[in-house]
């Protein structure tokens, strides 16, 4: 069902996508949206080892929100580059996950991981606690459950 990387000595092994997962703090989260548009967003995310899942949080309402009640399948893409001294060309790892989204109705959950995704970017916890007690409560926690990984290591030359 899903595809191969066409470029094989690319492939990037499984260990190292779910390291890229768990330290990068941003990626792209697509989504079908309206008139069957691709939506991509960029976004925060959690990738937590314990179920193999990606959290997100954000609003109850919005584009977002209605794109993946009408379809659950999404993706997601991180990426990692940087340049060597003295080299004109890119490294990069990329991680693409792809994906059915459940939306998290268990507020103990909600604040579980937004509290894990809150240390990724501070250890300040009377920082993180004011935020999960003022915007806490308007919070929306989603998942998105991979139905496959899969992950290249590329040098642009």
């Amino acid at each position: 069902m899903f595809r191969e990387v066409a470029r094989v000595k690319q492939v990037m092994p499984a260990e190292e996508c779910i390291e890229l997962l768990k330290s990068e703090k941003r990626g792209v989260l697509s989504v079908l949206g309206d008139d069957g548009y691709p939506y991509g967003m960029p976004i925060n995310h959690f990738y937590n080892e314990e179920d193999g899942k990606l959290y997100f949080h954000g609003g109850k309402k919005g584009h977002k929100i209605d794109a993946m009640k009408a379809c659950d399948k999404a993706s997601f893409c991180v990426f990692a580059g940087h340049q060597e001294e003295g080299e004109w060309y890119l490294r990069f790892k990329s991680v693409v996950v792809f994906g059915r989204i459940e939306f998290i109705e268990d507020r103990e959950t909600t604040y579980e991981i937004s509290r894990k995704l809150s240390y990724k970017f501070t250890k300040d916890e009377d920082y993180i606690a004011y935020e999960l007690e003022h915007s806490g409560p308007g919070t929306l926690l989603f998942a998105l459950v991979p139905e496959h990984i899969t992950g290249k290591n590329v040098t642009e030359r």
